[in-house]
């Protein structure tokens, strides 16, 4: 079986392509590093450096591989910052994809493996279920609700089977802790090493339900074995959501700090977000859990080998309007 992991040295993608290699995958990890770090990509798997933007590159590693499975994890998640970079926005997550899945069709793979976000809700009743029309509210969530209706479009015209999970809020080890714009356990602990306090927006009473990566990228790599999982969309992650103000005193207390908070002026998000994984059990069976002071836990020791980094601003900035002051320095 060889398969392509896109942003295999980032977050997901390399705990994926990790799975991967457990299940006896040649992986390939197609990754542009602007997230990522050469030393994630796991032991095993041959690394390419590149963008899913370059339909050329893209073209010649499925003509060169024949790709029997596609796992596209490469993106720019930051749902909060895509309202003031929507080309980049699109581009990346779009028009990337786009490519991806371009050759898919052409070299007739076995099965595309997307990872969305429930950003493709936006705003409406909880818990977010599967059968609920998505309505996302920013650049971001409309980007991947356009390459899963693109998904099925392929799916209908050319026989493309594909698999579109929504997970939401992971965290753990590989995430890129120097991100400013996105990844809220990541800025904490970043800031945490930094000696700084911990920023929040608003009243900090917005709730998600933070989801340990071992609790997500096992399935995300062993879905293309389960009949049941194909040309569907299923939701993956934790059930409990909890405010953003208590996520604060659990990174602190992993790091065994007094709790110092930085309150900034509220944002335009989405205020709760939690999703309902019940298919998910149906077609994976139970789902192990990690709890939330586990997965910080090994965190945060993670954290302190790598130690603190710093990343610069994002360079391109297309709408300055209402640009949040925190990313403007």
């Amino acid at each position: 079986m060889r398969s392509l992991v896109t942003g295999g040295a980032g977050f997901i993608g390399s705990h994926v392509a990790r799975h991967c290699l457990d299940l006896g995958h040649e992986v390939v990890v197609l990754d542009d590093l602007s997230g990522g770090f050469p030393d994630q990509v796991p032991p095993g798997a041959c690394f390419v450096e590149g963008s899913v933007t370059d339909p050329d590159l893209v073209a010649r590693l499925f003509a060169e591989r024949r790709f029997d499975y596609v796992y596209h994890c490469a993106a720019y998640a930051a749902e909060a910052l895509s309202h003031f970079i929507r080309r980049f926005n699109y581009t990346a997550n779009l028009i990337g994809s786009v490519n991806l899945i371009n050759e898919a069709v052409q070299h007739e793979v076995r099965c595309f493996v997307f990872t969305s976000s429930i950003a493709v809700y936006g705003a409406g009743q909880l818990p977010l279920r599967e059968d609920m029309v998505p309505r996302p509210e920013d650049p971001y969530g409309i980007s991947k609700y356009a390459v899963e209706l693109d998904l099925a479009a392929a799916r209908e015209l050319f026989g493309l089977p594909y698999i579109v999970f929504r997970p939401h809020n992971v965290f753990g080890e590989n995430q890129n802790l120097g991100d400013r714009y996105r990844n809220v356990i990541g800025i904490f602990m970043n800031r945490i090493l930094h000696h700084r306090p911990l920023p929040i927006f608003g009243d900090g009473c917005q709730t998600r339900a933070f989801s340990c990566i071992d609790d997500v990228a096992p399935h995300i790599a062993r879905s293309v074995g389960v009949p049941e999982a194909y040309n569907t969309v299923i939701n993956i992650g934790a059930d409990t959501p909890l405010p953003v103000n208590r996520l604060a005193e659990l990174v602190a207390g992993a790091f065994g700090v007094p709790l110092e908070v930085e309150r900034l002026p509220e944002r335009n998000e989405v205020r709760h977000a939690h999703a309902d994984h019940a298919k998910a059990r149906r077609i994976f069976g139970p789902l192990a859990t990690v709890s939330l002071e586990d997965g910080l836990a090994r965190m945060a020791a993670w954290a302190r080998r790598v130690g603190a980094r710093r990343s610069p601003p994002f360079s391109n900035i297309e709408v300055s309007r209402q640009l949040p002051a925190i990313w403007q320095s």
